[in-house]
């Protein structure tokens, strides 16, 4: 009898602010507002995406774009995280790092200051009202000018004590070299935040290296294309810098034609930490659990590795000591169970 995953305590470390909604909510705030939803977020979902050519990702972010414009209150954010959080806590999520670019609700909630705050005390709210640790990691867009990933930078460094962990980077990686902003990623490692960005998704292990060499990337977003390039694979193994692999949204994006394709065991098996993650599952239809599932039931992980990726995932979190030892001592006690 297979041990149950959902009791496995685990750490989410690549899960995105709208794309953590659940679909029945975006119906439902969509239909109180009138606003009409295309097929694809509604009887088609989740949608057929295919991102690898600009025209597909062009496609992606604007479903996205319009998932994010039925959140028009702060009552919208509050349900948004605290049904997020009973989410995770149902899966055996315990510690959560949730990334957010405030940019995208600044104008409707007063500006960047403002939006960080609100998604701050929503963060706090449902961390309480679900018994899990919670922590906000402010991710600047690139394609935008590097000018407003610096902005993004300093606005994260006054919240370091108020709940902002790491300093990301994410969308569409074709669009702006890693390098290009290596000032933001610079104020904010300064301030003790970590350094998270996206790379080796859509690109190569060129992106990945430019990540790891002038972003000093701590983790890696996505980062499964370092498996073309076994001296890289070495370097993320040798410096420990774990790779959030979300196998679901490879495939919704076309990046991989099958799970199967997605090289999670390759990683494991160079020694590359992995911590696995959802992206987004209003776009991708699964969470945190079924990349667990796909572990065991297309990777072929015992549960002796499964208990190890549990592990990778709550050692790469910013998560405090303390809470580190007690997951990690309820990874072994799933264990020996």
């Amino acid at each position: 009898m297979p041990r149950p995953l959902n009791t496995l305590p685990k750490a989410h470390l690549h899960l995105h602010f709208t794309g953590s909604m659940r679909h029945s909510t975006l119906i439902e705030l969509a239909r109180e507002q009138g606003l009409h939803l295309p097929d694809a977020l509604e009887q088609d979902w989740p949608p057929k995406l295919r991102a690898t050519d600009e025209r597909g990702w062009f496609r992606f972010q604007r479903l996205y774009d319009i998932a994010r414009s039925v959140l028009t209150t702060p009552e919208h954010v509050f349900r948004l995280m605290r049904e997020a959080a009973e989410d995770e806590a149902a899966e055996g999520s315990r510690w959560l790092e949730i990334q957010v670019d405030p940019s995208g609700f600044a104008p409707r909630f007063g500006g960047l200051t403002s939006t960080l705050e609100l998604m701050l005390e929503s963060t706090r709210r449902a961390a309480e009202h679900a018994g899990i640790g919670i922590a906000v990691i402010v991710a600047a867009n690139r394609t935008r000018h590097p000018l407003d990933a610096n902005t993004l930078a300093r606005l994260a460094v006054q919240y370091t004590d108020h709940g902002v962990v790491g300093f990301g980077l994410s969308n569409d990686e074709r669009r702006g070299e890693a390098r290009d902003f290596e000032r933001a990623f610079r104020i904010a490692r300064r301030a003790g935040l970590i350094s998270v960005p996206h790379g080796g998704e859509l690109l190569g292990p060129r992106s990945i290296e430019q990540c790891v060499s002038d972003l000093d990337a701590d983790r890696v977003g996505h980062g499964i294309r370092a498996t073309e390039s076994p001296r890289l694979m070495e370097r993320l193994a040798d410096r420990q810098i774990a790779c959030e692999v979300c196998p679901s949204s490879n495939v919704g994006l076309g990046v991989s034609e099958r799970a199967a394709d997605v090289p999670v065991r390759k990683l494991f098996e160079a020694g590359v930490p992995i911590a696995l993650g959802a992206d987004d599952p209003l776009l991708f239809g699964s969470r945190l659990l079924k990349q667990y599932e796909l572990a065991r039931d297309v990777y072929e992980f015992t549960d002796t590795e499964i208990a190890e990726l549990a592990r990778q995932s709550i050692r790469s979190s910013t998560a405090p000591e303390s809470v580190r030892k007690e997951l990690l001592q309820g990874v072994d006690d799933w264990l020996t169970a």
